[in-house]
């Protein structure tokens, strides 16, 4: 592919997940919070948003690691928030984040991933514990790869 076709491509996938009207509230808010509050500051409340959304959209019981996998999958893909890969190592469960929603602005393109990462550590804890994890097991960002590449580790300290 050419880098013109890879452009075009991306651009279109980025419109599929950050319709017009909505994104663009949902950022001017968090952009907002961010630049009034601090971005430190902001994120317990992003995180307590991402808890809360794992409750108004829980997680059937999942058997297997592939279960866990596809049923958090269902969700991002209704979301149109990209697709997860998990895998367990010996420090924990990896999850790698892939294809998130990307701000259209690049200059706010890296506030957008940390706020939106920060919102997914919410998510992703809330949905582990409902599956059994304990209250003790944390959940982080461990890497970014990319704006639209992330990788979070939920492990026991």
């Amino acid at each position: 592919m050419t880098d013109n076709t890879t452009s075009a491509a991306l651009a279109w996938f980025q419109q599929q997940q950050t319709p017009a009207g909505w994104f663009d509230l949902l950022t001017i808010m968090i952009d907002g919070m961010v630049r009034n509050a601090g971005e430190m500051e902001s994120q317990p409340f992003l995180r307590q948003m991402g808890e809360q959304l794992a409750q108004t959209w829980p997680l059937p019981e999942s058997e297997t690691l592939g279960d866990l996998e596809a049923n958090m999958n269902h969700f991002l893909t209704r979301f149109q928030w990209g697709v997860i890969g998990l895998s367990v190592g010996e420090n924990g469960i990896q999850i790698r984040h892939q294809a998130l929603p990307v701000n259209r602005d690049p200059e706010q393109q890296m506030r957008w991933c940390n706020a939106f990462c920060t919102i997914l550590e919410g998510l992703y804890s809330r949905w582990l514990q409902a599956q059994g994890g304990g209250n003790n097991v944390l959940l982080q960002r461990e890497r970014i790869w990319s704006v639209t590449d992330v990788q979070f580790r939920y492990f026991n300290p």
